[in-house]
């Protein structure tokens, strides 16, 4: 992980905006992607976790929850309260593991299997969320494909961070 102390702290507030900033238009070039063939609606990659996680790799975990607090409060914003506790409780739950899985298993583990831990309880946590809305309705018969949308995206979002991530290290 890189060392965040040889930022001073403009820098890095400078750095965490143009990722929030990169998180925002990877969200929108998702939309204008066509939905998925998936029977489960809302169902995306999640394209702007890429900035997410370059975040957390290397910049450390508070600038990742920043990065998950900015995008929730942007989408309670532009798309209303249900769609901001969805990404905010996906967002936490999943760099909460990520980072646990960072701190446990250092260098024993890949990025892709990061990825995918992060995917997956993202889906979790905002699947939490659903539950908790919608008392009375079988929503575990969706558990299954969230979690199976869950390592797809985890593999998505790590091999195009691995594509990109020679060009985010110019910017630190």
């Amino acid at each position: 992980m890189q060392n965040i102390k040889n930022l001073n702290k403009t820098q890095l507030m400078v750095l965490t905006g143009l990722i929030f900033a990169s998180a925002l238009v990877l969200s929108l070039i998702e939309s204008m992607l066509p939905p998925l063939p998936i029977p489960v609606p809302g169902v995306k990659f999640g394209l702007s976790n890429i900035a997410v996680m370059y975040c957390l790799f290397f910049l450390g975990e508070k600038q990742a929850y920043i990065i998950a607090i900015l995008k929730a409060t942007f989408v309670f914003i532009t798309r209303g309260l249900i769609a901001g506790a969805l990404s905010l409780s996906g967002g936490i739950l999943s760099i909460t593991v990520m980072f646990l899985l960072l701190l446990l298993l250092k260098e024993r583990i890949s990025y892709l299997v990061i990825s995918i831990f992060g995917a997956v309880f993202h889906n979790i946590g905002q699947f939490i969320v659903i539950i908790l809305i919608y008392v009375g309705m079988n929503m575990w018969v969706y558990l299954p494909v969230l979690l199976l949308s869950g390592v797809v995206a985890g593999i998505v979002t790590s091999t195009l961070l691995r594509f990109i991530l020679p060009a985010l290290k110019r910017l630190v």
